[in-house]
């Protein structure tokens, strides 16, 4: 019986961490280029529509990229400025900034933007993706692990949104 190092432990963790976003969105982009034009459109996340979603993904996606960068530097992530409520103002601005009118155009973003967070993430050594490196939001402590860990799960509760709407046409 192998006892796992405390690198390896690492690495695993990271390594589940990128293929649980992987997964969860190219579900996600399965699901949107399936809706039809008028589908594509309706809301169904508050005043949101797949097109705004794909927007918020692409914009978060942006945001950890940055946020990373941040933190190994021993910054508060630059997106901490806009918190409130469930985010709702940042993302409000994400999805002003990144949304399009074509599905297409959107999913294409999506896909791009996700890439570019994943080979960036990819490229971060094991011991720095879990690395403390002091940064504090209130209590709570911020590392590139953690950044992700919330994007997943984000993106999971997306997901589920995107399912239940399909099940309500």
């Amino acid at each position: 019986m192998r006892i796992e190092s405390k690198r390896d432990k690492s690495v695993l963790k990271k390594a589940q961490i990128i293929s649980a976003l992987e997964d969860v969105r190219r579900k996600i982009l399965a699901e949107a280029a399936a809706f039809s034009g008028e589908q594509q459109d309706r809301a169904f996340i508050g005043t949101w529509s797949v097109k705004d979603l794909l927007a918020h993904l692409a914009g978060w996606d942006h945001a950890n990229i940055k946020a990373a960068s941040e933190v190994m530097t021993g910054e508060m992530p630059s997106f901490y400025a806009h918190h409130d409520h469930d985010w709702q103002t940042y993302n409000a601005m994400l999805v002003s900034k990144y949304r399009h009118d074509s599905l297409e155009e959107s999913i294409a973003l999506a896909e791009s933007t996700h890439r570019q967070l994943i080979e960036f993430m990819r490229a971060i050594p094991a011991e720095v993706f879990a690395r403390d490196f002091g940064v504090r939001f209130h209590e709570y402590r911020v590392t590139i692990e953690r950044l992700l860990e919330a994007e997943a799960k984000d993106e999971a509760d997306h997901l589920e949104q995107i399912l239940e709407f399909k099940r309500t046409l």
